[in-house]
């Protein structure tokens, strides 16, 4: 080393500023490969390493500069001279020192192939400083969510808004945990004892409804294939069923999860473990490919599988690793591809449900977009699984290989190497595999990797399951103040957005773990928290010291989801079908609730998409909230808005009075009475309309009125904003 220190200082220095160190260090890193320190040098490119110590021979710098391999090096100049290559070879043997960076200060790059202590120093995968917390009551809960909160303010001499009204605060429970609002004698009974009416609607149905839309978007739940065929997958449903009834029983999170990723290796006689695998298959998929398309469209279905599971589940660009290491977490390309290894055979297919449990495969003709007629007594059902025959997308063979490759820049043609399941390093150490390996009883028709994988993303002591907890009451936290603790609720890594409140969210993970992992004991806490009660009063000074309420000292109005706002408007006109679960319709004139549209990919539901309903191609953590005017053009020239308001004029009309018939309708609507100016402009409007009508002699002239009036009501800010 010390010869090869002197052959450095003397000759490599000038060689290498010279020739290389423009392209490989200086104004720019070709190919990757920075040559600036030693460790930089010795990691070497994309394509591998480039110099071994000591080893010139198997040494790729020198084959290159000596123009034996491509890409001959310097690029476009003449070769060095035979004294200069004979310098670097002998620099080479000698280990290659450096004795200082070839630019001043210059440090070495973080190996993105390595994992560091360092790099697990990142707040958000770090251990919960709580791990062993025990469970308190809603209401201690909800009294610790305001401290934390308010000890952060004092800070900036904030505190929280004054209580909301009790009606206010009532519509608001309604919206947010049913998505629909109070009838007025729901409204007087919450009133009365708000405690006991949180505990009811968390055990209504329609809580599960509700919520399990916003699942549903992190799923990119479909019911189609995608692409131009974009065929249907006509018993995908089955999966948005088992959401809304995991969600009602307050399934523990890490069961929920668990189910997903591999419900037919926990239970796989159960047919909702088995529907729940349809997080896994949910996403777009060709169903027509020639032959030389096969591995690439493979590889691209499991990295849809993968990405999903990172994102949606522990808020993590995974996927971003399939061509190259991780620009921003500590994810290298080997981690992806040892964790798309999972899933390797597993894939989408329609089985029969027979009622004794047995499972059969069903004959689909994908190209005809219809299925066999089932088995008497059968359920049909679209799973994610293994070991069955699985449905034929081509005529050159199965849509699966039995090995996963590491893949260099993601191309199927460049195999490096078959990669085995193993999983992210910020959260396994070395030999920690066996730790969560489950191996399948013998004769079983599934290879145990996907349940290997939920046994780590749910292990809180070595594995993921921190962040876990982590991502999913940050989720919850978001849907019921409109923006999470940490606001890119899909990104935990370093190019999302910090949380404001990280030892809350530290806290409220611990919670829902001593809580069995039960997350309605989290909501209970959040909706009696003063945060979540106060009102949404403007306050200048509080805007200006904490311009976006990270500090959540305010409330903001939110705008409901397209869905809600559609099944409120059901609802108040009377007009709304509770039927629950089973296939779904596209029919907009459909009277169900909006969660049970059939979501096929080329033809989203258009009034959904008006607001902001998102396209169900990857994991959607957050939508958009837009102001447009196709939304206003729905409420007012739609069939379907008429006749909710038609609906709603006729609920309204059993008096004759115009005035207490604005003041039923106000209440149905609004959860309040109308003030004395409110009822004014009603009944002239009503009358203006009324008018109108009988000059043009039209027949029914005062329900038509009634009717314009019921519509513009429904049109109103207030109707499709949470206060």
């Amino acid at each position: 080393m010390e010869r090869g220190l002197v052959t450095f200082q003397k000759d490599i220095v000038p060689l290498l500023k010279t020739h290389c160190l423009k392209c490989h260090g200086a104004d720019a890193t070709k190919g990757d490969l920075d040559i600036a320190t030693r460790e930089d040098l010795l990691r070497g490119s994309h394509n591998g390493p480039v110099v071994v110590a000591f080893d010139a021979a198997k040494s790729v710098l020198i084959e290159v500069i000596n123009h034996t391999k491509e890409p001959n090096m310097p690029k476009d100049k003449p070769k060095l001279s035979s004294e200069s290559i004979a310098k670097l070879t002998s620099w080479i043997n000698d280990g290659g020192p450096y004795a200082e960076p070839l630019i001043a200060g210059r440090k070495p790059k973080r190996d993105p192939t390595k994992v560091t202590d360092e790099d697990r120093q990142w707040w958000s995968f770090l251990p919960l400083k709580d791990k062993a917390a025990t469970p308190i009551t809603p209401a201690e809960g909800a009294k610790k969510i305001d401290e934390m909160l308010l000890a952060k303010a004092k800070s900036k001499g904030l505190t929280f808004n004054p209580k909301a009204d009790p009606a206010t605060l009532v519509r608001r429970m309604y919206l947010d945990l049913t998505g629909i609002p109070p009838t007025p004698e729901e409204l007087q009974s919450a009133i009365r004892n708000p405690q006991s009416e949180i505990d009811k609607l968390l055990a209504s149905s329609r809580f599960g409804e509700r919520w399990a839309r916003h699942w549903l978007d992190v799923a990119r739940f479909a019911e189609s294939t995608g692409f131009e065929q974009d065929y249907d997958r006509p018993f995908a449903f089955h999966f948005r069923d088992f959401v809304i009834k995991a969600l009602n029983s307050d399934m523990p999170f890490d069961q929920f999860v668990k189910w997903q990723l591999a419900g037919d290796e926990w239970e796989p006689s159960n047919p909702l473990a088995l529907a729940a695998t349809g997080f896994v298959g949910a996403g777009v998929f060709p169903s027509q490919i020639t032959a030389n398309e096969v591995e690439r469209t493979r590889y691209d279905a499991m990295d849809d599988m993968l990405s999903t599971t990172g994102a949606g589940l522990l808020g993590l660009s995974v996927g971003c690793a399939r061509c190259h290491d991780n620009k921003y977490d500590p994810i290298p390309a080997r981690d992806y591809y040892q964790m798309l290894s999972t899933f390797t055979t597993t894939t989408r297919m329609n089985v029969d449900i027979h009622p004794d449990g047995k499972i059969t495969p069903a004959i689909t003709t994908m190209a005809k977009d219809k299925s066999t007629k089932p088995i008497e007594g059968a359920t049909r059902m679209m799973i994610c699984g293994e070991g069955y025959d699985p449905i034929v997308m081509h005529t050159q063979g199965g849509p699966f290989f039995d090995q996963t490759f590491f893949l260099k820049r993601g191309n199927p043609d460049l195999k490096d190497g078959e990669a085995k399941q193993g999983f992210l390093q910020i959260f396994a150490r070395p030999g920690d595999e066996k730790r969560w390996q489950w191996s399948p009883p013998e004769g079983a028709k599934y290879s145990g990797r996907r349940r290997t994988l939920s046994n780590w993303i749910t292990d809180v002591d070595h594995g993921a399951g921190a962040l876990l907890a982590r991502v999913i009451v940050n989720r919850l936290w978001q849907h019921h103040f409109g923006t999470g603790i940490v606001s890119t609720p899909n990104d935990f890594g370093r190019t999302g957005n910090a949380p404001t409140q990280p030892e809350l969210l530290d806290w409220l993970a611990s919670q829902l773990i001593a809580n069995g992992w039960k997350m309605k004991p989290i909501h209970q806490m959040i909706l009696l928290s003063q945060a979540w009660q106060q009102s949404t009063k403007r306050d200048a000074a509080k805007e200006a010291a904490d311009p976006g309420n990270e500090l959540f000292m305010y409330r903001k109005p939110q705008r409901l989801e397209g869905e809600a706002i559609r099944d409120s408007m059901l609802a108040v006109s009377g007009m709304l079908d509770s039927t629950m679960f089973g296939p779904g319709t596209r029919d907009e004139n459909s009277k169900r609730r909006s969660i049970y549209f059939n979501i096929k990919r080329s033809q989203l539901i258009g009034s959904m998409v008006a607001f902001d309903a998102p396209e169900p191609l990857v994991s959607q953590g957050a939508r958009p909230t837009t102001t447009v005017a196709p939304q206003a053009l729905i409420l007012m020239n739609s069939a379907q808005a008429r006749g909710w308001a038609e609906s709603l004029a006729k609920r309204v009309s059993d008096v004759s009075d115009v005035g207490q018939r604005i003041k039923d309708a106000y209440r149905i609507c609004f959860s309040r009475a109308p003030r004395a100016d409110e009822i004014a402009s009603g009944k002239a409007f009503v009358e203006s309309q009324r008018t109108s009508y009988a000059a043009e002699k039209k027949p029914n002239a005062e329900a038509l009125a009634m009717a314009d009036y019921c519509q513009v009501l429904l049109g109103l800010n207030e109707f499709v904003y949470v206060n």
